[in-house]
């Protein structure tokens, strides 16, 4: 069972948390009637995600079994056999978009599809393009969001879309910069980038998510968001830090590796419900 939970990563479902996002800062998050929805389409995230990360693990499987850490993976190790991994991945994908079709709206269905077809396309070559490949890691954090709008009928604000597309390029081009750092050239498409490239591209993303937010806060309908804005630089900042160190840079890993980092979070979601739902 533990492998079966380390082929499906399980921890990277926290990414998966995003689909709540627009119904919690629409103030909907206690209607039950809506909740359902989110909750249903956070499962069928979670399978179809475990599906991608299973068919990325068979795709790169000889690669893996050469590299120091992710040859502990279950199907490079041989604790899970190819057979098994094929058909996990099939009953992921078909659970996942069962249930999608006789619970949620098309339109969610087909974001969830398009969320499927942009990794399958990633798996087989796209990720081992530049700039393409970031720009699909970073594409899987919007769609999650939109995915949740579209399944709970709630409108995207267009200041949240923008904050979530820099700040997901933010996250993607770290993660990139800390694999060339410090694994070196494990990947093929690490030859195109370079580090002062990244770093400055991260930078620009990391500019233009406080901008955005800001922008947000302002066009909020409670003038007290405004004052969130000094957490989220902070939290960025600390973000900032743990990929310049020793991090290898994926999103997930540095915010469960950091104690801190974890608090703020926390810290600045509670201030935020307390703001929507309290006051």
């Amino acid at each position: 069972m533990k492998d079966v939970l380390k082929l499906f990563r399980v921890k990277h479902y926290i990414k998966n948390l995003l689909v709540f996002v627009p119904l919690f800062f629409a103030g909907e998050i206690f209607n039950i009637s809506l909740m359902k929805y989110a909750i249903v389409g956070f499962v069928c995230f979670c399978l179809i995600s475990s599906a991608v990360y299973i068919l990325n693990d068979i795709q790169d499987i000889e690669k893996d079994r050469l590299h120091p850490k992710k040859k502990n993976r279950p199907l490079a190790s041989g604790r899970i056999s190819i057979k098994k991994g094929i058909l996990f991945f099939a009953g992921c994908i078909l659970i996942a978009f069962l249930i999608s079709g006789f619970q949620m709206k098309l339109s969610g269905a087909a974001a969830l599809l398009l969320y499927f077809i942009l990794n399958v396309a990633y798996s087989m070559e796209l990720k081992n393009k530049p700039i393409i490949d970031i720009v699909i890691l970073a594409s899987g954090f919007v769609i999650r969001i939109i995915y949740g709008g579209l399944i709970v009928g709630i409108p995207i604000s267009k200041w949240l879309y923008l904050v979530v597309v820099t700040g997901s390029l933010f996250m993607g081009l770290g993660k990139r910069r800390n694999e060339l750092t410090q694994q070196g050239n494990t990947r093929e498409v690490l030859k195109y980038y370079s580090e002062s490239f990244l770093d400055k591209n991260m930078y620009v993303c990391f500019t233009l998510v406080i901008v955005f937010y800001a922008m947000w806060t302002l066009d909020s309908a409670n003038a007290k968001m405004i004052w969130t804005v000094p957490a989220l630089i902070i939290i960025l900042m600390k973000y900032s830090m743990d990929i310049e160190g020793d991090s290898d840079g994926d999103p997930v890993d540095v915010l469960l590796n950091d104690r801190i980092l974890v608090f703020l979070v926390l810290l600045y979601a509670v201030c935020i419900f307390f703001m929507l739902y309290m006051v």
